[in-house]
């Protein structure tokens, strides 16, 4: 899901950000298919800020609170890219009038929107893990997931309650 790799270009867990600088961020989004879009050092921190409040949202999908920053975020971004729908035979769509770094980002979020519409949205979460942050998509049946892993950011935190718990108790 490409919201997803979005999200994922900083593991919060590593510190490593595969669009850590303008260039990066440009590359990325042409690989992608979002268009040539350079960025300066204004615009990179845009598209940062968009990430981390698209970050935000997914962990409200995992019971975390919802900011109305993340939010404000978004809409931002919406009106400089000025997404306006688009209809034609296969339906609506959203697409960006303005062009550059606008239209990429205003194409990211058109991607956001579409997956609130189809529902697909509540289920990309971000791990409950403070330390990872690790955006997924919850497959589960019932929608319960909480962890990117559970080998990993799961087990984590039941080593964690079960070290609080013995630490908690009495000794004999």
């Amino acid at each position: 899901m490409l919201i997803q790799r979005f999200i994922n270009t900083l593991d919060v867990e590593a510190v490593a950000d595969e669009i850590g600088t303008p260039a990066q961020l440009a590359a990325w989004l042409r690989a992608e298919g979002l268009g040539a879009a350079e960025a300066g050092a204004e615009g990179h921190a845009r598209a940062l800020a968009l990430r981390e409040a698209l970050r935000g949202l997914a962990l409200a999908n995992n019971g975390g609170a919802q900011y109305p920053l993340d939010l404000g975020t978004l809409n931002r971004v919406a009106a400089e890219a000025r997404l306006r729908p688009r209809f034609g035979r296969a339906g609506v769509r959203l697409e960006p009038e303005a062009e550059g770094l606008d239209a990429a980002l205003g194409r990211l979020l058109a991607t956001v929107y579409q997956a609130m519409g189809d529902g697909t949205w509540e289920r990309l979460k971000a791990c409950a893990m403070h330390d990872c942050r690790f955006v997924f998509y919850d497959e589960s049946k019932n929608s319960t997931r909480t962890w990117c892993s559970m080998r990993v950011c799961g087990n984590r935190a039941k080593v964690r309650r079960f070290r609080e718990k013995a630490a908690a108790s009495p000794r004999q």
